[in-house]
C-alpha cells in the first residue's frame, strides 16, 4: 500500500483529535486537509467518520469517573437520571435533523468553499456573542435545566453544516442560555459522546461494504492519533476557558476561512 496513505491517516487523526472539541470545526478541517493531501481513496469518507470515535474515547477516559457514576446510578439515582435526560433532550434535535438531511448535506455542503464561508460567518457570530453582556446563572452541569438542554440541542443543529463546528454551536448556545464558559464547555464534551457515536456508527454501518482488510492499518493509525491528540487538547482547553474568552478562536476561524476561500476559489 502507498506510504502516503499512512502519512495522511496520521495527519488527519492528529487534526481530528486536536479540533474535535475546539470551536473551530473538525469536519471543516478534515475536508480541507483531505483535499490538500489528496486523501480520496474508496473508504476515505468512512475513515473520517471512524476516527471521531478515537476522539470520543478521549472524553470517556478523561471523564470516566463521572460517566461511571452516572451509569451505575441511572436506574435509581435521581441526579444521574436527570443528567442522562438532559443529554437525551440535547441530543434529539440534531439526531432527527441529521437523519432527515444527512444525504443532502453530504452531497451539497462538503466542499472547502462552503466550509470557508461557514468558518468566517461562525467566527463573526462568536465575536458578537462574546461582546454581548451575558447573564450567567448556571455554573455546573448538574444545574442545567431541561429547557436549557433543549436550546443547546437546537443550537447543535447548526453544526450539521460543515465548518460551523459542533463545539462552537453547543458552547455558544450554552452561554446564550446562561451557562458559564466552563460549564458550557463540559456539557459540550458530554454531549459529544452520544451525538458523535451515533453519527459514526450510522455511517459505518451504512458504508461497511466499502471497507477492506487493507483499510485496517489506516483506520488504526487515525484512531490512535485522534485519541492521543484529543486527550491532550481536552485537558489544555478546560484550563484555557477558565480564564480566557473564545475571541482568539473566532479570529482563527475568520483568518483560516479567508485563506481557504482564496486558495480553493482560485482552483475552481
Amino acid at each position: 500500500m502507498d506510504f502516503s496513505l499512512y502519512f495522511s491517516s496520521l495527519i488527519l487523526g492528529l487534526i481530528e483529535g486536536a479540533t474535535e472539541f475546539l470551536p473551530v470545526s473538525s469536519t471543516g478541517h478534515l475536508i480541507i486537509a483531505s483535499e490538500l493531501l489528496n486523501f480520496n481513496h474508496a473508504s476515505a469518507n468512512v475513515f473520517e467518520i471512524f476516527i471521531q470515535l478515537g476522539a470520543i474515547l478521549a472524553i470517556v477516559v478523561e471523564y470516566r469517573k463521572t460517566l461511571f457514576t452516572v451509569a451505575s446510578g441511572a436506574l435509581h439515582d435521581r441526579t444521574s437520571q436527570d443528567f442522562v435526560l438532559r443529554l437525551f433532550i440535547a441530543f434529539l434535535p440534531a439526531a432527527i435533523l441529521g437523519l432527515l438531511f444527512h444525504k443532502a448535506i453530504k452531497a451539497y455542503l462538503f466542499s472547502p468553499l462552503y466550509v470557508s464561508l461557514a468558518l468566517i460567518l461562525g467566527g463573526v457570530v462568536m465575536i458578537a456573542i462574546e461582546k454581548r453582556p451575558l447573564k450567567v446563572n448556571t455554573k455546573s452541569t448538574n444545574d442545567i435545566n431541561m429547557m436549557q438542554a433543549f436550546k443547546i440541542g437546537c443550537a447543535q443543529c447548526l453544526s450539521l453544516i460543515p465548518g460551523v463546528s459542533r463545539a462552537a454551536a453547543t458552547i455558544m448556545g450554552g452561554m446564550l442560555t446562561g451557562l458559564n464558559r466552563k460549564t458550557a464547555t463540559e456539557f459540550s464534551f458530554y454531549l459529544a459522546i452520544p451525538i458523535i457515536t451515533a453519527a459514526s456508527l450510522f455511517d459505518l454501518l451504512k458504508n461497511f461494504h466499502d471497507l477492506t482488510p487493507q483499510d485496517l492499518p489506516i483506520f488504526a493509525i487515525g484512531f490512535v492519533t485522534a485519541f492521543l491528540s484529543a486527550y491532550a487538547v481536552i485537558k489544555l482547553f478546560i484550563r484555557f476557558v477558565a480564564t480566557h474568552t473564545f475571541i482568539s478562536f473566532a479570529w482563527y476561524r475568520i483568518i483560516l476561512g479567508i485563506i481557504v476561500f482564496t486558495y480553493f476559489n482560485g482552483q475552481v
